[in-house]
C-alpha cells in the first residue's frame, strides 16, 4: 500500500478500526463540549478544494483531553519504522531516511544502503524560513529533525489511545504527520498543540495548521476547544487554504 497517499485510506481504516466516525472524526464517548463555529453540512468540499482546511476543520469533534490512561511513546510503536502502512511503508528505508528525502533539496545518499540513508542535504526550513546544511553523523544530524505535526501526546490524548497498536504505529510513520525541520525549532515546540504553540515563520502558519487538520482527520482524532479556535484565528486569515493529502514518498534508486 505504499503507493497511496490520499487521506481517504486513512479515513476508511480509521472508521474499520473504530466504528465510530462522523465525516471521518471519532467523535468521543464522554460529552462533546462544543464545535468550531463555522457550520458544514454533507460531505463538504474535496480534500483539495477551496478552503477545505476550514471546512474540515468545522467537521472535526471538539472534546477536552483523554485522560484515562498516562501516555508513553512506546505506544506508537518502533521509531520511524519502515512497518506502515503509509506512503514510503514497506520501501527497505526507514521513515525518517524517507522524508529527510522528500523535504530536503540537494540530497546525496550514502554508497551501500540501497538508495535509503541521506548523508547530506540542504533544508529550507519551513518553521523558520532559515537554510540548513544537514551533514549526517553523530554531532550534526540532530541540526535537522523529523517534527511530529502532531505531536504524539497530543495524538495520544484526542483519540489515539482507542486505535490499535499497528494503526498507532501507523499514524506515527505516516509522511502526511511528518516534516523536516530545524533542531532548535521543533524543540522549542515540543509537544504543544495549536493553542500554545505556531511556527515563527507567519507565511507557514496556515499550512501547518491545515495539515494538523489533515491528519487528525485521517486517523480520527478530535480538538480541544483551545486548539480548535487557534486553528480557526489562523485560517481566518487564509480562508482558501487546502488541505494537504499527502506526497509520495521518493523511491530508493537501487
Amino acid at each position: 500500500m505504499a503507493g497511496r497517499t490520499r487521506v481517504g485510506w486513512r479515513c476508511a481504516a480509521a472508521a474499520t478500526i473504530l466504528g465510530l466516525v462522523s465525516g471521518c472524526g471519532l467523535w468521543p464517548s464522554g460529552p462533546v463540549v462544543g464545535t468550531s463555529s463555522t457550520s458544514a453540512t454533507g460531505s463538504g468540499p474535496a480534500p483539495t478544494s477551496v478552503g477545505a482546511a476550514a471546512a474540515a476543520l468545522s467537521r472535526l469533534p471538539v472534546a477536552e483531553w483523554e485522560r484515562s490512561a498516562p501516555y508513553s511513546r512506546d505506544a506508537f510503536g518502533q521509531r520511524w519504522s519502515d512497518d506502515v502502512d503509509a506512503p514510503g511503508g514497506h520501501n527497505g528505508c526507514d521513515q525518517r531516511s524517507d522524508v529527510i528525502r522528500r523535504d530536503l533539496a540537494a540530497v546525496v545518499v550514502k554508497p551501500g544502503t540501497q538508495g535509503c540513508v541521506p548523508l547530506t542535504g540542504t533544508l529550507l526550513d519551513p518553521y523558520s524560513g532559515a537554510s540548513i546544511a544537514f551533514v549526517r553523523g553523530a554531532d550534526t544530524s540532530a541540526a535537522v529533525q523529523i517534527d511530529h505535526v502532531v505531536a504524539l501526546s497530543n495524538a495520544w490524548r484526542t483519540g489515539a489511545q482507542r486505535l490499535t497498536a499497528q494503526a498507532r504505529q501507523d499514524f506515527a510513520g505516516d509522511p502526511l504527520g511528518l516534516l523536516a525541520v530545524a533542531g532548535p525549532v521543533n524543540q522549542a515546540k515540543g509537544d504543544d498543540d495549536a493553542a500554545a504553540w505556531l511556527p515563527p515563520n507567519a507565511s507557514y502558519r496556515c499550512a501547518y495548521v491545515a495539515r494538523q487538520i489533515a491528519v487528525k482527520t485521517a486517523y480520527g482524532f478530535w480538538v480541544t476547544p483551545a486548539e480548535a479556535a487557534a486553528m480557526e484565528t489562523v485560517l481566518a486569515t487564509c480562508p482558501g487554504q487546502p488541505l494537504p493529502v499527502g506526497d509520495d514518498i521518493p523511491q530508493p534508486v537501487r
